[in-house]
């Protein structure tokens, strides 16, 4: 009699020890899972925002492109074009002639600067980038220089205007108003959004 209430004993001590493996092999499974993540996550990341800088890049090239075909065509020309910023923001800054991109960002576009200070300049196309990095992210500025080019102007005046990332899409309208006989006859770019 004795020996088979040993065997009941061990019996009942079998189902439970099923049910604790599967109970470590359930957390050995989710510590797996988390440690991928932690190292994934990031460069998911990281892969995401280079995404967004290149189309950054290409959204200013196309700027760009308008802003000559619009000057090309002569005073009175106009066109309205479709932009979306999904992150960052765009800055139109008609007292220095230029456009600028500028995001945050874990990517490293260019070779930033030591402690926080900017990087190099480096030349993509006809966009100028530089990077800053602080802490474990970067600040980068994409840069269309007009200046000595074109007379560029937000809603026919030499101010900042700063849109930043929207769901919603711009429209952007950049009308040629003919030479500007102050600043030495350099066309005259109006944007306004």
């Amino acid at each position: 009699m004795e020996g088979v209430k040993n065997l009941k004993f061990f019996r009942k001590n079998k189902k439970a020890q099923v049910w604790v493996e599967t109970v470590i092999y359930t957390l050995i499974a989710l510590t797996i899972i988390g440690l991928f993540l932690s190292f994934a996550k990031p460069k998911i990341e990281e892969i995401q925002d280079k995404s967004i800088i290149e189309q950054s890049v290409e959204m200013l090239e196309g700027i760009n492109e308008i802003i000559n075909s619009v000057v090309e065509g002569g005073a009175g020309n106009q066109r309205v074009i479709d932009v979306m910023i999904k992150e960052g923001d765009l800055f139109v800054d008609g007292e220095n002639d230029t456009i600028l991109f500028k995001i945050s960002s874990k990517y490293t576009f260019t070779e930033p600067g030591s402690d926080g200070e900017w990087g190099k300049y480096i030349e993509v196309g006809d966009i100028v980038a530089r990077t800053k990095k602080i802490g474990k992210t970067n600040t980068i500025n994409l840069l269309s220089n007009y200046s000595q080019v074109y007379n560029i102007t937000y809603n026919g005046e030499d101010k900042l205007k700063v849109v930043s990332k929207s769901p919603a899409i711009y429209k952007i309208t950049i009308l040629n108003k003919g030479e500007d006989k102050i600043l030495g006859g350099l066309p005259k770019v109006d944007i306004s959004f």
